[in-house]
């Protein structure tokens, strides 16, 4: 036998479901916001080397490497 379906029992459960999306979107991190401790220090290289000014082109890197 087929179970009778409560109408008011899937908007309830429909209900939930929608406030616990809610919830979950609401404390997702963003992946690509997060830095680890690699990208950090990589990033701390970036700086030196601009502020320095001994940062390669794009151009100079592919005559370089003789692309």
């Amino acid at each position: 036998m087929s179970e009778a379906i409560d109408s008011n029992e899937i908007r309830y459960e429909l209900r939930a479901i929608r406030e616990d999306l809610d919830f979950i979107k609401s404390h997702m991190v963003d992946v690509d916001s997060i830095l680890t401790e690699e990208d950090y220090i990589s990033l701390q290289e970036y700086r030196k080397e601009k502020e320095s000014g001994t940062l390669t082109s794009h151009e100079a890197l592919k005559k370089e490497l003789g692309i």
